[in-house]
This record gives structure tokens, sequence and C-alpha cells, in this order.
């Protein structure tokens, strides 16, 4: 059968290829490209520091949950039918998220593009699979990582380049001409595929699943905002968020085919590996969403100046994935795992050093050596993970890797910017307990004519100042909790045991 369908695509691999890596550069440019944007976001929409990280997190969360049913969706409906919709509801949405005129209008159109993205990474794997020979399917996995990898690099500067000359809401009409193109070469060349008519899906598991998911992902959002506990709104949602991942739980144990599989976690590896991408996606993504504020507004730097500095981190990550590639099945995973997370712990601690008077080669180098740690990551932690499974288990194993890593990045945005919010606070309390009018040091004239507390205008002066260092403060607090986060993982290694089977090779871009 997979003979007959890479003969039937024939003559059209090559545009059927172009296509398949259109639509995993456009996934992979969304998940960076829209960083360096956010503070003018924020203007326009007149939304806070918590709330426009929303933009970021209602994207995650959306994909998260409807990446595990990827699979009966492709079997239910047809690869290509899925595929077709996919597209089509992303660039729908994209256009949608520049159209938009308020926070609530943005994150509900981020929600539709991440939920409708989520097919796209596993169906283009999928369908590159079909349209080679086993014998040049590592060739086609090649090619499909140039595509994931370049939108981590293109996507700060691109994104920086767009807002500089055009506006915030280029970052997402950019995918419209690419979307259009990809879904017409897509209807016009991908052959239709089989439908299972027997394709089942356990939809108890998967909307307590998601209804867990989505009520633990708002309160994170809004419990700073709200003063968390205290607020009648966030008490329900993490009672909603408890209820029904303890009825996820109970049917996942006494449904007869649950959606998630309690055996898989009988695998060691598979466990550590859930607990471990967990760790990742959050120092990451949550690294990546603190920079462009942090280069904007703390250093005074241009949004396309900011785009190109964050553009290294993607060119050390595509660097060392093509160095590991070459590691992966002749050295010790945990050996590749712990080069990586060293890196990385490395790089934070470098950052908690930085003030806005750093230059940016120091910018670059550190942000440049943490792509390359994560780089070290990426492709052994997914082979460590996954190569333990039975084979059958192995494509609901990803699924799950992917669901995890997601939950991960997500719940990790949240945390970083509530511990900035009010970590900013606690530091501008403390530091002006020490700005009184009996300070001597304010009496110096040089001093006075700018910051005099007896006047309105020194005091509003003051008051700048003081909020300026209680944030670089707080982001020193920021980077140190990603590198206590990055450091905790390490006696996972431990746990880890190396596989005699080689590395799944449908895995190596997870």
């Amino acid at each position: 059968m997979a003979a007959e369908k890479t003969a039937e695509i024939g003559g059209h691999r090559g545009a059927i290829t172009v296509c398949v890596i259109l639509a995993t550069l456009m996934q992979a440019l969304d998940t960076t490209i829209a960083n360096v944007a956010l503070p003018y976001m924020q203007g326009t929409v007149s939304a806070s520091q918590e709330q426009i990280d929303w933009v970021l997190t209602s994207y995650i969360v959306a994909a998260a949950i409807m990446t595990p049913p990827t699979g009966f969706l492709a079997g239910k409906f047809g690869i290509k039918r899925l595929f077709v919709v996919s597209i089509g509801g992303f660039t729908f949405a994209s256009m949608l998220c520049g159209m938009a005129q308020s926070l609530n209008e943005i994150v509900l159109a981020r929600v539709m593009q991440g939920a409708f993205g989520a097919a796209l990474v596993p169906l283009s794997q999928t369908v590159l699979f079909g349209a080679y020979p086993r014998e040049r399917q590592g060739f086609a996995m090649a090619l499909f990582g140039v595509g994931v990898m370049i939108g981590p690099v293109l996507g700060p500067v691109l994104g920086g380049w767009l807002t500089e000359n055009y506006s915030w809401r280029w970052v997402f009409y950019i995918n419209l001409p690419i979307g259009v193109l990809d879904l017409l070469g897509i209807l016009f060349f991908l052959p239709e595929s089989g439908r299972s008519a027997t394709a089942k899906l356990d939809w108890l598991g998967f909307g307590t699943l998601s209804v867990a998911l989505g009520a633990l992902q708002i309160m994170l959002d809004r419990g700073q905002q709200k003063d968390w506990f205290s607020s009648g709104e966030v008490v329900i949602e993490a009672i909603v968020a408890a209820s029904a991942f303890y009825l996820f739980i109970v049917h996942t144990f006494t449904a007869e085919r649950p959606f998630v599989r309690p055996s898989m976690f009988r695998d060691r590896n598979f466990t550590a590996g859930m607990l471990f991408i967990v760790i990742i996606g959050l120092t990451y993504y949550a690294s990546m969403a603190l920079q462009p504020p942090y280069l904007q507004e703390l250093m005074n730097y241009p949004v396309v100046a900011s785009g190109i500095i964050m553009g290294p981190r993607g060119v050390g990550t595509m660097m060392s994935m093509l160095i590991v590639g070459r590691l992966v099945g002749r050295t010790d995973m945990r050996i590749l795992l712990a080069i990586g997370l060293s890196l990385t712990a490395w790089s934070f601690y470098q950052m908690t050093g930085w003030t806005p008077d750093i230059s940016n080669a120091s910018i670059i180098g550190v942000t440049m050596v943490q792509g390359f740690g994560l780089g070290f990551l990426f492709v052994p932690l997914s082979a460590a993970t996954l190569s333990t499974l039975p084979l059958q288990e192995r494509t609901e194993g990803a699924g799950l890797y992917s669901l995890f890593r997601n939950i991960g990045s997500s719940v990790g945005i949240s945390v970083v910017n509530a511990l900035l919010i009010r970590n900013t606070q606690i530091n501008h309390a403390e530091i002006a307990q020490h700005i009184t009018a009996v300070n001597r040091t304010l009496e110096d004239p040089n001093i006075a004519q700018f910051w005099n507390p007896l006047t309105a205008t020194g005091r509003a002066a003051l008051d700048a100042v003081i909020t300026q260092q209680a944030q670089i403060i707080a982001y020193v607090d920021d980077y140190k909790f990603l590198m206590i986060a990055t450091l905790a993982v390490l006696p996972l290694l431990m746990v880890f045991k190396t596989s005699s089977e080689p590395a799944p090779r449908h895995v190596i871009a997870e």
C-alpha cells in the first residue's frame, strides 16, 4: 500500500514537498514572529503586561489541546481533507489576528490559529513519509527539519522588520499569501487518502482534558491581575480545572480505550521524558517571551534591532541540531542531554547579570549559546523518550510529547510573567523605602535638579527610575528561576535507559 501511494504521487513529489515545507515553515514562524511585536500590540489594544502575553499562551494552549486528536481526524476524514481545512483555517485565523481591534478579538483569533495549526506539523511529517520511498525518508526528514529550524531564525527578524516598516498586523498578514499558495498546492497536487470508518476518539477523555487545560491556563493568565485566590473568578477557574482533571484521571483508569493509555507511563524513559519536556518547554518559550520587552522597554531598542538580536538564538539551535543529528545513535543520549542542560543553565546564569548597559555582542553570544544548548536537548530527548515504547504506541506517544511540551510552554510564560510583575512591585516598595526627603544623597544639587522628592516633577522622575531598577531586579529573579528549573531536571538523566533500537525518525523535529 505504501509503495502504491508513493507511485501515485509520482511526478508531483517535488511540488508536494514544497507545499509541506511551506506549511511547516508557516507554523514554525508563528511560534516566534509575534514575540517582538508584543509591546506594539500592547499599546494598540490597551493591554497590560500580563494581558498581552495571552497572545502567546492562547495560541500554545489551543495547539496543545488539538495536537493529540490529529491521528483520529486524519483517519476519519482523510489526510488531504484535514490538511486543506488546517491550512485554510490557519490562514483565515491569521487574517482575523491582523484585523483585531481589541485584546479579546486577537486572543480568540489566536485560539483559532493554534487549533487549526496544531495538525500542520504531524500531517507534514506523514505526507513526506508517504511521498518518499523508504531509502529516501531520511532525506525527506532532513528537508522537513530545514522548515522547522528556519522558522525560529527568521521569526524575530522578519517580525521586527514588518512591525517597524509596516505594522504589527503584518506579522499575521504575512501568512495570507503563503497560506493561499500552500492551500492551492495541496488541493492540486496531493492525492486523496483513504479514510477509516472505524476510527474512534475518546470524546469524554479529550473533553475533560481540554476543559482542565483551558481552565488552568485562564487561571494562570488572570491570577496576577485578580490577586489570585482572593478573587471569586480565580477560585471558580481552579475548581473547574481540578474537577475536570479528576474526571479525566478517573475515566483514564476505567475506560476500555481511554484518550491517554496509562500503560505508556510504565515505561520509565517515557515518563521521565514527559517531565523533562515540560521543563524544557517552560524555559525555552518563557525566555523568548521575556527578551522582547527587556530589549525594547528597558534598553530602548528599536523593534528591528531587537528582532535581529533575537535571531542568533535560532541560528545556535539550527547549528547544534545539525551536529546532534550525526551524534544520535552513536553517543549516549544522557551525555548529549547533559551538555544541552549545562549550556542552557550557563546561559541563564549569565542573564542574571544583565543590565540595560550590556553590549549587543554579549546578548547575542549568550542567547546563541542558549540556542545551541536547546538544540542538544530537542532531538536526543524525543529519541530517548519514544525509542523504548512499542512501535504501535510511538505515534500516540509523540502526540502526548507535543502536548506536554506545549503545556510547559504556556504555563512557563504565565508563571514568569506573574513573577515579573509581582517582583517588580515588591522591589519597587523596598527601594522606595530609602527615597525620602531626608535622604542626604538627594541634597546634591546635581541630583536634586532631576530627582527632587519635594516637587511633583521630581517625584515622577524618581518613580520612573525606581520602577526601572525594580524591573531589572525582577528580570534577574526570573532568569534565576529559569536557571534553577533547568538544573532541577538533571537528576532525571539517571532514570533514562539506552535503547538498542534506532531512534524513531518520525519524531526528529519534536
